[in-house]
C-alpha cells in the first residue's frame, strides 16, 4: 500500500531545511492557506504565487503550491477580490490549495538562496557575507559523572552541540556540587535535611536559538535530579551557516567585461544594470538574491571586486565608489531557481506524489 504524506510532513522537510526562526522580523514565511493535515495529491514550486499559478496548480492535480515570496505578505483586511493577492487566495481556498511560502528563511540558511546563485556562478569557497547575530545560545548545566553521557546522547539528539561539520561538541570539567535537600525535596541522591556533596560535571554546548525549548526537554527529561542547576546565554557570536549574502571566488579571474558575459550566460539573462568597467580584474565575488543593495559596503569590506544582486536604486550605484563592480540582474532572475531548491529537498525525501517546477513566468517586469 502507498505509503500517504500530508502538507504538514512537507512543511516539516522544507522548516528542517529553512527553519521558520531565520526569517526577518517583517517576514510572512508559513503556510499561508490550506489544512496541514491534508493528504498531499501534488506539488506545484513557483517564485511568486499569483492566479495563474493556482490555475497552473488546478490544471496539474496539485493542492499544495511552495512559494518564495509570501502571497499574503502585508495585513488583509477582507477578501473581497479586488486585489490580485485577494483574488489568488480566494481561489486557492475554493479550490482546496494549500499555499506555502518559505521566503526570508530560505534567504538566510547557507544552503540557500545565495549558495544557489554561487553554485550558477561556480565560486569556489564560499562563505556568509554576512553573519547574523544572536541565533546561538550556550547552555552549562551540572550533572553527575555517571549520568553525563546518557544526557549529553539526549540533547545532542535535540540539536545541540552542532558547530559548522562536526556534531556532538561540548565541554566539560569535573568538580564537587554541594546540596542541602529541604524537608520536602525528593534527593535523588542523599537524604533531606543533611548536606550531600556529589561528583559532577559542568557541562556546555552551543545550539541554534530556536531549538530551545526541545533542548531544555531533553535535559529535564533525561536529568536524575529534580532541580536541574543550568544557565542560558544568548551569545553575540556570528553564526557561519545563518547570515545574509554569499562570497565566494571565481576559478580564474576574468575582466569586467568578461565578469559580466558570464554572468548573463550562466544565469540566463538578456540584460545586465551595472556600474561603469573599467581595467579591474574579477576574482572575488559577493551575492545576494533578491533586494540587496543594504549590502554593497559589507561586499566591499569583504574584498569583493564585484557584487551581483537585485532592486539597486540609482543613487545606491554611487555606493560603488569604483572599488567593486555592482551588477543589477533584476529581483526575480536572481531568484527564479530557488524552485529547484524546493524540487531537490523535497524529491529527495518524498517519491510517492508528482512535483513539478511552474511553467508560469511571474516576473512584472518587461524588457525591450
Amino acid at each position: 500500500m502507498k505509503e500517504k504524506n500530508t502538507i504538514g510532513d512537507i512543511i516539516k522537510v522544507l522548516e528542517q531545511y529553512a527553519p521558520i526562526p531565520y526569517q526577518e522580523s517583517y517576514d510572512n514565511s508559513g503556510l499561508q492557506t490550506g489544512n496541514a493535515s491534508d493528504e498531499v495529491k501534488g506539488v506545484l514550486l513557483t517564485l511568486d504565487c499569483t492566479e495563474a499559478v493556482i490555475e497552473e496548480a488546478i490544471a496539474k492535480g496539485c493542492n499544495l503550491v511552495v512559494a518564495h515570496h509570501p502571497v499574503i505578505f502585508k495585513g488583509l483586511k477582507s477578501l473581497t477580490g479586488r486585489s490580485y493577492v485577494e483574488r489568488t487566495i480566494i481561489k486557492a481556498i475554493q479550490n482546496n490549495i494549500a499555499i506555502y511560502a518559505c521566503h526570508t528563511n530560505l534567504d538566510s540558511v547557507h544552503n540557500g538562496v545565495n549558495a544557489k546563485i554561487a553554485e550558477k556562478l561556480k565560486l569556489q569557497n564560499t562563505r556568509m557575507l554576512t553573519s547574523k547575530p544572536h541565533t546561538l545560545m550556550q547552555l552549562a548545566f551540572f550533572v553527575p559523572v555517571e549520568n553525563t553521557d546518557e544526557v549529553l546522547a539526549a540533547i545532542h539528539k535535540a540539536g545541540a552541540g552542532q558547530i559548522g561539520e562536526y556534531s556532538d561538541c561540548s565541554f566539560q570539567v569535573q568538580g564537587t556540587g554541594r546540596f542541602l535537600p529541604s524537608d520536602n525535596a525528593d534527593p535523588t541522591i542523599g537524604e533531606s535535611g543533611k548536606p550531600e556533596q556529589v561528583q559532577e560535571n559542568r557541562v556546555e554546548v552551543i545550539f541554534p536559538a530556536f531549538k530551545q525549548q526541545r533542548i531544555m526537554q531533553a535535559l529535564l527529561e533525561t536529568h536524575p535530579y529534580e532541580e536541574v542547576a543550568h544557565f542560558l546565554t544568548l551569545l553575540e557570536n556570528g553564526n557561519q551557516e545563518v547570515g545574509i549574502g554569499m562570497v565566494g571566488e571565481l576559478a580564474d579571474s576574468m575582466s569586467e567585461e568578461g565578469f559580466l558575459d558570464y554572468l548573463k550566460k550562466q544565469m540566463q539573462l538578456s540584460v545586465v544594470r551595472f556600474t561603469p568597467v573599467g581595467d579591474k580584474k574579477i576574482k572575488h565575488v559577493a551575492v545576494c538574491g533578491g533586494s540587496g543593495s543594504f549590502l554593497i559596503k559589507d561586499a566591499i569590506r569583504q574584498g569583493a571586486d564585484a557584487y551581483v544582486t537585485a532592486d539597486v536604486k540609482y543613487h545606491e550605484f554611487f555606493d560603488a565608489e569604483e572599488k567593486l563592480l555592482i551588477a543589477d540582474i533584476g529581483h526575480y532572475e536572481s531568484e527564479v531557481f530557488t524552485k529547484e531548491i524546493f524540487y531537490d529537498t523535497i524529491s529527495k525525501n518524498f517519491a510517492n506524489f508528482a512535483v513539478y517546477l511552474s511553467e508560469v513566468n511571474t516576473n512584472p517586469i518587461r524588457y525591450t
